[in-house]
């Protein structure tokens, strides 16, 4: 009787022992991490990690820069409405455009060049900008102006109308000042005391058109 006892345990303790064996391999199998598509294989940390897919934009959605949100209603408004219009609009790329055609247009009308004015002005600005030209030429006065430097760039109006984008930017800036008469004199201003210039520019392009120029339409003290 003993004997059999014996042998009876024996079995129960190896059977306990398998079932135990296959039990606690399936356990730690159970618990190792599943990978998942955020998780980057071994060997491969520090990599970065591939983004979900993001859906493909159409050809007839219009790029909505963030930026747009900063600005008042009205102002967002008429911002969201030229981006509708014409979806290869880029705010900051349109600021950095007008802050250069400040300079540029200011220089040009400081040494006469109508022929740079005419290709950065509407009608009306050009006409105005050409009879100051002739006016000074004509009483033998020269501009010795220098743009110091453009301390603040700013949208100060957006609009859209029919197919005319219209823009107002508004600039702060500190131009240096000569004026001489035609023999040399200084006349008016020094080269030594920039004087703070404030102007609000309107720009305006057709969005229909094929180019993607800008003109100068209007100008307004700031």
């Amino acid at each position: 009787m003993i004997y059999e006892i014996v042998i009876l345990a024996m079995i129960a303790a190896f059977l306990g022992l398998r079932l135990y064996s296959v039990l606690g391999r399936r356990a730690e199998h159970e618990e190792e991490p599943v990978p998942t598509r955020f998780d980057q294989p071994e060997g491969q940390k520090g990599l970065p990690r591939r983004s979900p897919p993001q859906p493909a934009q159409t050809a007839q959605q219009p790029q909505r820069p963030r930026e747009f949100g900063l600005y008042p209603p009205a102002l967002d408004q008429g911002l969201r409405a030229i981006a509708s219009a014409d979806r290869y609009f880029d705010l900051p790329s349109f600021l950095e455009g007008a802050k250069a055609a400040y300079g540029v247009i200011l220089e040009a009308f400081w040494r006469g060049d109508k022929e740079t004015l005419r290709a950065l002005c509407d009608n009306d600005v050009y006409e105005g900008f050409s009879a100051a030209i002739d006016a000074r030429e004509a009483a033998g006065e020269t501009l010795e102006n220098r743009l110091v430097r453009i301390e603040e760039v700013e949208i100060h109006s957006a609009s859209f109308d029919g197919r005319i984008a219209r823009i107002g930017v508004g600039f702060n800036a500190d131009i240096a000042a000569v004026t001489r008469d035609k023999d040399g004199n200084v006349v008016a201003g020094s080269l030594h005391d920039a004087v703070e210039s404030r102007d609000i520019w309107t720009f305006s392009r057709d969005v229909s058109s094929a180019g993607p120029d800008w003109l100068l339409d209007e100008t307004d003290e700031g």
